[in-house]
């Protein structure tokens, strides 16, 4: 069998009304069928895809599974206003002036939502072996870890594991179960180190069943894993996190400049 062969195979293994959820998926996602604009009719899509009326029905309630659009009986199903959302990660690393919120918190209210974190767990552990190698850790060494749950209109949104060296946290906000007002960045700029370059490594990856839970997933679409290394000054690390969210109500947005002339 041929590799195209193969791949056309595993393509075809999935259910017709998860092919039929996945083109539809992809056309919200682009922006092809817009927030807030209604699907096309169940005729319309039996006649398009050749399918039955309950593979369409089927395939539908998939997507409002996946918090991608909603309907009830009797009216058409139209895609949710907030089908995907922009994260902008470069103002979530940067510290704040007194009194002002977290920037993640800031950037999700000028955007007309409501966000808000809750602290799940706070410990010293042995972080996976990449925040282990980007910390500078022994096999077994441990980092003091801050793990939170972002939620936007009560929704779950982001998974967030943050781990700092132990001799940096030792004393400090890090290690106490509470929130940090300003957020950690500001906290560690007060400790003296303030941070001065995030590096990202982006991921996509089938969702563990912690992450499968703890963000309400309706099935193994794939989640987006960030792996941001936070440095201070003498490109010491100072906080390696892992932010996990799903593939398909979240995008990345990255902004760069030209360095240098023509």
């Amino acid at each position: 069998m041929t590799m195209a062969r193969a791949e056309l195979d595993a393509c075809d293994s999935r259910s017709f009304h998860e092919r039929i959820a996945a083109d539809l998926r992809d056309e919200i996602m682009s922006g092809d069928l817009a927030p807030g604009s209604p699907l096309p009719s169940t005729v319309h899509l039996k006649e398009r895809f050749g399918a039955s009326g309950a593979t369409v029905q089927k395939a539908l309630q998939l997507l409002k599974d996946e918090r991608l659009v909603v309907g009830r009986a009797g009216a058409a199903v139209t895609v949710r206003e907030h089908r995907q959302r922009t994260i902008r990660p470069a103002p979530s690393v940067a510290a704040t002036r007194p009194g002002e919120p977290h920037p993640w918190l800031a950037e999700a209210s000028r955007h007309g939502t409501r966000a808000e974190s809750r602290l799940l767990e706070v410990a010293e552990a042995v972080p996976p072996s990449d925040v282990r190698a980007a910390l500078g850790l022994a096999e077994a060494g441990t980092a003091q870890l801050r793990r939170q749950l972002l939620t936007i209109d009560d929704e779950p949104a982001e998974l967030v594991a943050s781990y700092y060296p132990l001799e940096i946290a030792a004393g400090s906000a890090i290690a106490e179960r509470r929130r940090i007002t300003g957020g950690t960045p500001t906290l560690l700029a007060e400790l003296g180190h303030p941070p001065r370059l995030s590096v990202d490594r982006v991921s996509a990856r089938v969702p563990t069943q912690e992450q499968c839970r703890a963000l309400k997933l309706p099935s193994d679409l794939p989640v987006l894993r960030t792996l941001r290394i936070v440095y201070s000054d003498h490109e010491r690390p100072i906080e390696v996190s892992v932010l996990v969210k799903a593939g398909h109500l979240y995008e990345l947005q990255y902004e760069f400049s030209p360095e240098g002339g023509a």
